[in-house]
């Protein structure tokens, strides 16, 4: 089942992006790394700013969570992380869809470029990657993030 996620989710969604975020480390610039990936204040901070996030349920546990931020003309689809024992078994597949169906202004998504696994599950699931130089301008019109991380990101759209 995929429901919003309510405000006594968010230690949960702590430990799921944090636990699937490890995939990430020795593949992303290591400046970029940390631990936690995501400390408590920075997922807080993403809350505030607007991130819903929405989560897969299976027996009364939570796999997988994904957030929805409404940003000027576009959505951005942020912090999309599986359970690291569930992955590849559909739950981001489904958490996509839902969020993604039926949205009426165009879904951006940022990523890292190393993070390959990331990025074709992206295309497999219709999104495409966009030029560097769209990249760049992308990332600077609708996120806030260090010009490090845009050097090292890449953006897909839903949108030609």
């Amino acid at each position: 089942m995929i429901r919003k996620c309510f405000d006594s989710d968010t230690e949960t969604i702590y430990e799921i992006i944090n636990d699937a975020a490890i995939a990430y480390k020795g593949q992303i610039p290591e400046d970029r790394w940390k631990e936690p990936y995501m400390p408590m204040d920075e997922l807080l901070k993403e809350i505030e700013e607007g991130v819903g996030f929405y989560c897969y349920e299976e027996n009364n546990e939570i796999l997988g969570v994904m957030g929805i931020q409404d940003v000027k003309d576009v959505k951005l689809i942020r912090h999309a992380y599986v359970r690291t024992k569930k992955r590849k078994g559909g739950i981001g597949t489904q958490l996509l869809h839902f969020l993604t169906e039926k949205q009426d202004k165009p879904i951006l998504i940022g990523t890292w470029k190393d993070a390959t696994w990331a990025i074709d599950f992206y295309l497999k699931n219709g999104f495409r990657m966009v030029s560097e130089e769209e990249k760049n301008i992308l990332l600077k019109k609708y996120w806030n993030i260090p010009e490090r991380q845009v050097e090292t990101s890449i953006v897909l759209s839903n949108q030609r």
